[in-house]
């Protein structure tokens, strides 16, 4: 099936986007690891796996319109705080938040209603879960104090945070 170009290179540069966001997490997740916030590591474990699941989904699209896909990620800058980190993902899932309403628009221009509708799960994704989670813990952050926020970070999970 031939895509139109315009929705193929706009999927490609999402594509972009969920892999430097994939990469992004996955850094992030393994300083959390070093420095012993265990919980901050599963959960952005799991948002990495989110992310190439995302990925995925677009790297699929791609193929299916016929397309060529650049497997490059976006350039990114990670944190090196707690709190730089969580926010560089809360800038990144707004930012993916942005590009993924901006596509599914020119899905819709062009009657791609199937690119538009993967779009649309990865939105919701991205604002109930994903950006709905950073923001709550930079909450907590500024409720509790950065030191007894960090000392909930330590112990494992039991059921995901």
């Amino acid at each position: 099936m031939q895509g139109h170009p315009d929705v193929i290179e706009c999927l490609k540069s999402l594509l972009r986007g969920e892999l430097a966001a994939r990469d992004q997490y996955f850094i992030h997740s393994r300083q959390y690891e070093d420095q012993g916030f265990v919980r901050l590591y599963e959960r952005i474990g799991h948002e990495m796996e989110e992310e190439t699941a995302h990925a995925d989904a677009i790297l699929r699209r791609i193929l299916m319109l016929a397309g060529k896909p650049d497997m490059r990620p976006d350039a990114f800058e990670p944190g090196e705080t707690v709190v730089e980190m969580i926010q560089k993902d809360l800038a990144t899932e707004y930012a993916v938040r942005a590009n993924l309403r901006s596509a599914m628009a020119l899905c819709e221009q062009h009657q791609d209603y199937v690119s538009r509708d993967i779009l649309l799960a990865q939105l919701r994704d991205t604002e109930e879960d994903h950006a709905y989670w950073l923001e709550k813990q930079l909450a907590l952050i500024d409720q509790i104090g950065l030191q007894n926020y960090l000392q909930t970070q330590s112990a494992p999970s039991s059921a995901g945070a």
